[in-house]
């Protein structure tokens, strides 16, 4: 029986430890994102002028600063204020609120390349601005802002391994720690790009069946 050293033991243990942690990070951090993205991009789109202006704040402030400066806002410079959030929450936030607005700039888009007159025929014909947004505006923009919105899912899972910043030891950070305890930096980084990149091409196949699933014939085709 193939018997593994204890450097391999000990990596392959903390790497699926670190495993767990990161798709616990990545799944509510998508789908906030996610939400977030939906609503604020509506909002930037069909919102009143000051609501437009604080969605246009929010995309820029969190687009227009590094992710890595977010996290130690949210954990080392909150507790000033009072305000204690635990390593896992700090990231979390940090990642729903900076996918959020990378996403509202998407969804922002693709309200936009829907034309006006969508809008104007659906009141003419009795609905309310409300629901011509939600099953007439809207059902459309998502289907063409899904790649853009699919490419920021991919970044998140990449750009999660920066948790490991407010202590949140998720894959790259359980791995640092083998690295620095074996002193062997690169073996141990490039078992975990692999285990980047098995998930980035799960995510590529799971994206693209949600594209076959939500695609319509002839929608975005001239």
């Amino acid at each position: 029986m193939l018997s593994l050293s204890p450097f391999y033991q000990d990596l392959l243990a903390a790497l699926n430890n670190g495993l767990l942690m990161s798709l616990a990070l990545i799944v509510p951090s998508a789908l906030g994102g996610m939400m977030i993205g939906i609503a604020a991009g509506v909002l930037r789109v069909f919102g009143s002028r000051w609501i437009r202006r604080l969605g246009d704040g929010f995309a820029a402030l969190f687009r227009g600063t590094p992710l890595v400066i977010q996290l130690f806002v949210l954990y080392f410079g909150l507790p000033n204020l009072g305000i204690y959030l635990s390593p896992y929450v700090a990231a979390v936030t940090g990642f729903v609120f900076c996918s959020g607005a990378y996403q509202s700039e998407y969804v922002r888009g693709a309200l936009l390349s829907i034309k006006r007159g969508q809008y104007f025929g659906a009141q003419a014909l009795g609905f309310t601005s409300w629901q011509t947004i939600r099953w007439i505006i809207v059902p459309q923009a998502v289907r063409r802002a899904i790649h853009g919105c699919g490419n920021e899912i991919i970044y998140l899972i990449k750009y999660s391994s920066l948790a490991y910043v407010v202590t949140c030891m998720e894959l790259t950070g359980e791995g640092k720690t083998i690295a620095t305890e074996y002193f062997r930096f690169t073996e141990v980084f490039a078992i975990i790009g692999l285990y980047y990149l098995a998930l980035v091409t799960l995510a590529i196949f799971l994206l693209k069946k949600i594209e076959q699933r939500l695609f319509i014939p002839g929608f975005g085709h001239q």
